[in-house]
């Protein structure tokens, strides 16, 4: 009957496999598995949309900072501003098992299915800059970013007020940032309803640069081609305000003299300009979103309740308010 028993040797063996199993079964829980790995760190997964502009790069520069600042483990991917790159990102950060994942969404639409998968993974969702259209607002915890909507306005009631004495009608065109995305949407539609005050404010052409100088050289380029008279251009971010200036430059035309520049986001090369005159009025939106971030990671990581929306504090310049902030502007 000796032979059916286990020798000493052989129960040592289960045991110490019964116990590594116990132990890597209570690293894939309930707080989003085991990202966090030994070190105690909490891991981050971030899908940055892209490289667009100075203020995505300014963005980009402040989240890997505040990170390493902050103790957190980041998987950064960079989307290269396209939906089916972020969404695969997301998967792999779900995959990793990840703690938190945070990202910036190309778009608003298309999202509820891959925030469904990181739910089911109980790994919690933070959108930073740019929200999404989703009806199930448990798929993510947390908006982290701009009003948009408020900095088109911004714009538009500036511009209300300096049109105030025009006899005639006024012809503005905006290039409008990449197509579906959040800050377009937003900006665009504050705009048009500050400038509703004043009938005279016509918006004669708009069309989207995608946000980059070049795009906004190429439909600047096309709009005083099909438009011999332009009074104004709103363009949604600095970047396509800054390409802008290279077309109007090129047509004979005097930058914020002949033509009226708006912009959003007053990164330092459109600071600049604006100080230079050759812009003349930015609504503000800061990237430096970081430290806001790491924090609202280690909250949601814990279990902490935080806002359904949390809002940057932001403001506007003129040209003489932008060369006062230049010499210690940080992007």
């Amino acid at each position: 009957m000796r032979t059916y028993l286990p020798s000493r040797k052989v129960i040592a063996v289960l045991a110490a496999a019964l116990l590594a199993t116990g132990t890597a079964a209570c690293g894939n829980s309930d707080t989003g598995g085991s990202g966090s790995g030994g070190d105690g760190k909490i891991t981050l997964g971030f899908s940055q949309v892209g490289a667009e502009s100075g203020w995505r790069t300014a963005n980009t520069t402040s989240i890997k900072e505040a990170a390493t600042g902050a103790g957190i483990d980041l998987k950064f991917d960079d989307a290269q501003q396209k939906q089916e790159n972020q969404i695969k990102a997301i998967r792999n950060f779900i995959q990793q098992k990840v703690d938190v994942i945070a990202f910036s969404p190309v778009v608003e639409s298309g999202w509820d299915t891959v925030l469904k998968e990181a739910k089911d993974a109980k790994i919690p969702v933070i959108l930073t800059d740019r929200s999404v259209d989703s009806a199930d607002k448990s798929l993510y915890k947390t908006f982290l970013g701009s009003d948009f909507v408020k900095e088109g306005r911004l714009a538009g009631e500036w511009l209300v007020e300096q049109k105030k004495a025009a006899a005639g009608p006024v012809n503005i065109v905006e290039l409008q940032g990449t197509t579906g995305s959040a800050p377009a949407n937003d900006r665009k539609k504050g705009f048009a309803e500050a400038i509703a005050a004043n009938p005279n404010l016509k918006i004669i052409a708009s069309q989207s640069g995608d946000f980059t100088r070049a795009g906004g050289k190429q439909v600047m380029e096309q709009f005083l081609k099909a438009n011999p008279k332009i009074d104004v251009l709103f363009a949604h971010n600095d970047d396509m305000g800054l390409g802008a200036l290279e077309a109007i430059t090129a047509a004979g035309k005097v930058p914020g003299k002949d033509i009226t520049i708006i912009t959003v986001d007053a990164v330092k090369d459109g600071m600049q300009a604006l100080a230079d005159g050759k812009f003349n009025f930015i609504a503000e939106c800061s990237p430096l979103l970081g430290p806001q971030l790491m924090d609202l990671v280690k909250k949601v990581h814990n279990g902490e309740e935080v806002p359904a929306r949390i809002e940057t504090q932001e403001t506007t310049f003129t040209q003489e308010q932008a060369k006062e902030a230049l010499p210690n502007r940080k992007y």
